[in-house]
């Protein structure tokens, strides 16, 4: 199959290209760093010639409200129409656990408009939701960290590898549109504050963590709203088999 990889130069979409072309599909790499712009829409007609399905890997760094559903708004929109023209059968997005539950966060806001517009848009879909990455906890701590002091909130999720993750949507856009997927995770859960010591550590790297829920996080994020809901798809790798490939 003729496949696109939107945000292809990220963590998730590089992953997700290699193992569509690991399994022997054309891979289209969708990226503004690759002349093909998202927000302005430049050069999506052609990337998607030809084109059968879509996986929207796309992030944002976005921290304001507004500027995150804006941006996952217009870009998703864009996509969304080009992929309508282009005659794309399958849009696969790439979510997160527990969006809908948790109002306060910026990114999660943007989420749920991307979710939103996939839901109400022209091409088949399938969602997929997946729980936080396993270098979720020491990218958290590289936000904060200042003077080899970091604060972190303690939350509880269940992390999964950026390789699984590939897999699954790389297994979810060669098939028929699903609709909204089950949750997708890692095997165990773990809390976050331990996770990024933990990977601190490997790298050899002493940081202080300081947990708080006074950052990005709060306290309608804890307990069990990150965890997969019921008849979830768990994933194989563990954080401890991640950790040792990291040292």
């Amino acid at each position: 199959m003729r496949i696109a990889v939107a945000g292809a130069t990220g963590n998730i979409g590089k992953l997700t290209v290699a193992a569509l072309e690991r399994d022997g599909h054309d891979v289209v790499r969708v990226s503004r760093s690759l002349g093909v712009d998202l927000l302005t829409g430049e050069g999506l007609d052609k990337a998607l010639d030809g084109v059968e399905a879509v996986v929207d890997a796309i992030s944002s760094e976005a921290t304001d409200r507004d500027e995150s559903v804006a941006y996952f708004g217009t870009t998703t929109t864009n996509l969304l129409a080009a992929e309508e023209r282009a005659g794309v059968r399958h849009h696969v997005l790439l979510s997160i656990i527990g969006i809908h539950g948790v109002e306060g966060n910026a990114h999660y806001a943007g989420k749920r408009e991307q979710e939103r517009l996939v839901s109400a848009g022209p091409v088949p879909w399938t969602i997929v939701p997946v729980a936080q990455f396993h270098d979720f906890a020491e990218m958290v701590a590289g936000w904060t960290e200042q003077d080899g002091v970091a604060t972190i909130a303690p939350l509880l999720v269940q992390p999964i590898a950026p390789a699984d993750v590939a897999d699954v949507l790389a297994e979810i856009a060669v098939g028929d549109p699903q609709g909204r997927y089950a949750d997708v995770a890692g095997p165990e859960p773990q809390d976050l504050v331990d996770m990024a010591r933990r990977t601190l550590a490997a790298r050899g790297r002493t940081v202080r963590l300081v947990p708080t829920w006074s950052g990005l996080f709060g306290t309608e994020m804890a307990g069990d709203v990150l965890l997969p809901g019921e008849g979830a798809r768990i994933a194989p790798t563990t954080f401890d088999e991640w950790l040792a490939d990291q040292k």
